[in-house]
């Protein structure tokens, strides 16, 4: 069994470098599934762990768990008050705004079409482009931008539908994305996965009230598509948190 990699532990909680294509836990909708983050993470430490946050199935990054049933409720009481500050970076179809607020209700899957739509809020700014002599459909050339994303709520695919709301899809969304670029980058530049990538999360923590900080490093796929696209001086600019560099701290 692969080991998950564990970038943050206390005496309470417990965060791992979800890869892509894990899911987080058992879902009837992905029976034929075999493995899941929390079962994983359990197995491997050898203890009971409880999930206080989720993330998609094709999302990698930093993935948060209590490790006894007290320890849930703070965390996922401060995921709901949006005390919690979530960074995502994500590598989108076209050139986007510079920087702009996605406003858009979150309409249910259709195993939920009973509920009402959800207020969302995203928030991302543009931090590099880049333009491929890579014909994709009718254009001679492709498009990209590298996004960092902040969002507000925390709905169901949020990132993803807002993205494609506004039409900068993120590339390798199988779902809600663009399937001529999905295949543009699974053929021409071997990059199989969904490049949404959930950098860190910040939190007070609630025994002992230090800031926390939790950074996972990008994916081997994106960070090398960032560096074949000349977008280093903005992955560093940024401090985005390399292979070789993650973990958590303390302010």
């Amino acid at each position: 069994m692969a080991v998950l990699e564990i970038i943050y532990e206390d005496e309470n909680y417990v965060a791992i470098n979800k890869p892509n294509g894990l899911l987080v836990h058992r879902t009837r909708i992905a029976e034929e599934t075999k493995e899941f983050a929390l079962q994983m993470l359990r197995d491997q430490l050898g203890h009971q762990v409880y999930a206080v946050h989720r993330l998609d199935r094709g999302t990698s990054g930093v993935l948060l768990f209590a490790k006894n049933q007290e320890a849930v409720s703070p965390l996922v009481k401060a995921f709901e008050e949006k005390t919690v500050d979530k960074t995502y970076y994500a590598i989108l179809r076209g050139y986007t705004l510079e920087k702009d607020t996605i406003d858009s209700p979150i309409r249910p899957d259709k195993d939920h079409k009973h509920k009402a739509p959800q207020d969302a809020v995203t928030h991302y700014v543009r931090l590099a482009t880049v333009e491929l002599p890579i014909p994709v459909g009718r254009y001679s050339t492709a498009r990209y931008s590298l996004v960092k994303v902040t969002p507000e709520t925390g709905r169901m695919h949020q990132i993803r539908k807002h993205f494609a709301h506004i039409r900068h899809y993120i590339v390798g969304d199988r779902r809600h994305g663009d399937w001529r670029h999905n295949q543009m980058f699974r053929e021409q530049l071997e990059c199989p996965i969904m490049l949404l990538h959930s950098a860190s999360l910040a939190f007070t923590h609630p025994v002992h009230g230090e800031q926390i900080r939790i950074t996972a490093p990008i994916p081997h796929h994106m960070q090398k598509l960032c560096i074949q696209f000349g977008w280093s001086n903005s992955l560093e600019q940024e401090g985005i948190a390399t292979l070789a560099d993650a973990g958590s701290s303390v302010v």
